[in-house]
C-alpha cells in the first residue's frame, strides 16, 4: 500500500482537526472544504471503498457518521446538508481510503450537480433489476410478488 494520508492521521503522524473517534471511525475537518464545517468520517481500518468496509465495523462507522452529522447541524445551523462518498476514480475519489463527506448547505451556495437524467427504454428497468438482484447474496434478495 502506498502512503495513505488518512492512515497517517489515524496513527497520529500527521496533524488534523480531530472531531470524533470511536473504535471503528475517526472524524476530521476537511482541509479543503466545500463550506466551513465540511467534515470527513473515515474508518480506522484502511479500506478503499464503501463495499470494502467490513460488515462488523459498519455499525460503528455509521454511528460516528450520525453523531458528527448531528453535531455539524447543531453547531452551524445550516438549512441543509449533504452526506456523500466518492468511490473510485470515476466518481471523484482522490484519497483511496474510504470516507464520508458531511457538508453544510446554504441557499444560493452555487454547488450544483449537473445531471443528464436518463429514461429506461422498453423492459430495460426490469433487465437492470434482474442483473442487480442476481448479483446479491440469495438471503439479501426480497421475495418477488
Amino acid at each position: 500500500m502506498a502512503r495513505c494520508e488518512f492512515c497517517s492521521i489515524i496513527r497520529g503522524e500527521t496533524p488534523a482537526e480531530i472531531l470524533f473517534r470511536n473504535e471503528h471511525a475517526l472524524s476530521i475537518l476537511d482541509i479543503r472544504p466545500i463550506h466551513y464545517g465540511h467534515v470527513l468520517v473515515l474508518p480506522i481500518r484502511h479500506v478503499e471503498t464503501f463495499i470494502d468496509v467490513p460488515e462488523e465495523e459498519f455499525a460503528g462507522l455509521a454511528a460516528a457518521l450520525r453523531t458528527v452529522t448531528r453535531a455539524v447541524v447543531e453547531a452551524l445551523h445550516p438549512p441543509g446538508f449533504n452526506v456523500f462518498s466518492n468511490n473510485g476514480h470515476a466518481a471523484g475519489q482522490s484519497v483511496f481510503h474510504f470516507h464520508f463527506h458531511v457538508t453544510p448547505r446554504y441557499p444560493d451556495d452555487k454547488i450544483r450537480f449537473v445531471l443528464e437524467l436518463k429514461k429506461y427504454k422498453h423492459k430495460e428497468m426490469s433487465e437492470y433489476g434482474r442483473k442487480i438482484r442476481n448479483a446479491m447474496r440469495p438471503s439479501a434478495v426480497p421475495a418477488q410478488p
